[in-house]
Parts: structure tokens; C-alpha cells; sequence
């Protein structure tokens, strides 16, 4: 890996990167965990330092990249930028993310992972979408203040129809559990979109994670994902009668 294949990994200047190689200069705590992470080695290995995170809660916060104060002001290129490193899981757990599932280009970024996993493998791909008519789904939209959740997620189900009928390898599933976080993760990486009383999810924050050996922030929402999965039924062609 080049200093500026790490710079761009990490999000800092490769003349930074440079420093810590060529001067021995000691980066902040979040750039030790993030190159680490990146490197797939323990950061002990990289820098002996005291301010090494040295608990579990240190550990979590350093898995923190970035807050948004809302999800309509996270950059608009990080979901499908987290989604194309993708080589092991991609995955999607909303009630009906509509904004994803009416992107092309998102569309676009599925298919080509299928593609590369055709002979390789690669990529596990899931859409985890809302039951339309459960009771977690009516509420929700109740307390967003529209009532119409389950019509949301109907469109969402006819955005990804095409895909739903011509790529059997990826994964579509309804749940009808009460939905805390909406989440959208990509190997070790995530975007966390809490559910707030009142409002839209789309001026709800949103938490990048970068999950870093040891710590526990990452892996609580990646377990909650799972257990959503597994108790979700798989999608047929009788859920795009009447939609």
C-alpha cells in the first residue's frame, strides 16, 4: 500500500502520512485505530504509545469517523462510496429506505458486485425492508408524523423489483420488528441512522463506524442486524401483488 493509498483510506493528507513514517511523529488516537483498521494489524504493532487507547470505551469512541447532525447532509457519494469497498458484506436494514432504492446508481453498484462475485464468491448482499403491514410499520409512520410508511416501502419493493427478479443472489427479506437504528453497513464499515420521535428519518443524525478490534460500538449494531435477519421472511413474487 502507497502513503497515498493509506491517506485516502484514512481521510488525511499523504504528507501527514509521510511525518509519521520519516519523522516518527505520533498521529492522533482516531488516525492510529483507522490506519490499523486499515492495515488489518493491532495498533500495538504500528505505535507504542501511552495515549493508545487502552478500554473498551476508548476503543468504541475511536471507532467514531463522523457525525451528521441530519441524514440529507451526509455527503451524497459516502453511501455508494462505502458500498463499492464492500468484499464481504453489504448489507441494508431500513423500514423502507426509499432514497437508496430510487438511486440508479446504487442499482448500478449491486448489479456489478454480482457480477464480480459470479466466479469469485466475493460479496453477500442484503436488503432488509419493512413488513408493509405489520404494527412496528404503521407506528412508525405515525410517529413521523405520515401515516404512509407502508406505502413507502411498497415503493420500494416496485424500485427493486428488476433486481429482485433477475439477480436471485441478492437477498431481500421483510421484518416486522420495532426499528431503532436504520442501518447501512459494508464489511467493517457503517452508517447508523437513528430513529427520532417526530420526524422524518432523513433529518435524523447519522454516525459513521469503522469498527476496530476490541472496540464494541460497531459490532452492538452489527448484532442487532443479525438478529433482524434472522428473524425476517424472505420476499416473494406474492409481495408485488397489488403493489
Amino acid at each position: 500500500m502507497t502513503v497515498q493509498d493509506l491517506a485516502d483510506a484514512i481521510e488525511v493528507n499523504p504528507k501527514t502520512v509521510e511525518r509519521w513514517i520519516t519523522k516518527g511523529k505520533v498521529p492522533y488516537r482516531r488516525h492510529q485505530y483507522a490506519t490499523a483498521a486499515t492495515l488489518k494489524v493491532d495498533v500495538t504493532t504500528l505505535w507504542d504509545d501511552s495515549r493508545a487507547a487502552e478500554t473498551s470505551a476508548d476503543l468504541s469512541k475511536a471507532e467514531i469517523v463522523a457525525v451528521y447532525p441530519h441524514r440529507h447532509v451526509v455527503p451524497p457519494g459516502l453511501w455508494r462510496e462505502m458500498y463499492a469497498r464492500a468484499e464481504k458484506h453489504l448489507d441494508v436494514l431500513v423500514y423502507s429506505g426509499l432514497f437508496l432504492s430510487e438511486d440508479p446508481q446504487f442499482h448500478n453498484l449491486l448489479r456489478s458486485k454480482v457480477e464480480e462475485g459470479t466466479n469469485l464468491g466475493l460479496c453477500q448482499i442484503r436488503i432488509l425492508l419493512g413488513e408493509p403491514d405489520c404494527s412496528a410499520v404503521k407506528q412508525r409512520g405515525v410517529d413521523e408524523g405520515h401515516g404512509v410508511m407502508d406505502g413507502k416501502i411498497r415503493n420500494a419493493l416496485v424500485n427493486y423489483r428488476p433486481l429482485f427478479e433477475s439477480h436471485s443472489e441478492i437477498l431481500f427479506r421483510l421484518h416486522d420488528t420495532t426499528l431503532y437504528n436504520s442501518i447501512y453497513r459494508a464489511d467493517d464499515e457503517m452508517l447508523v441512522n437513528p430513529h427520532v420521535y417526530g420526524i422524518g428519518a432523513y433529518m435524523a443524525p447519522v454516525y459513521h463506524l469503522r469498527r476496530l478490534p476490541g472496540g464494541g460500538l460497531f459490532d452492538t449494531y452489527a448484532n442487532s442486524l443479525e438478529q433482524t435477519w434472522g428473524g425476517a421472511r424472505p420476499v416473494t413474487t406474492e409481495d408485488f401483488r397489488g403493489v
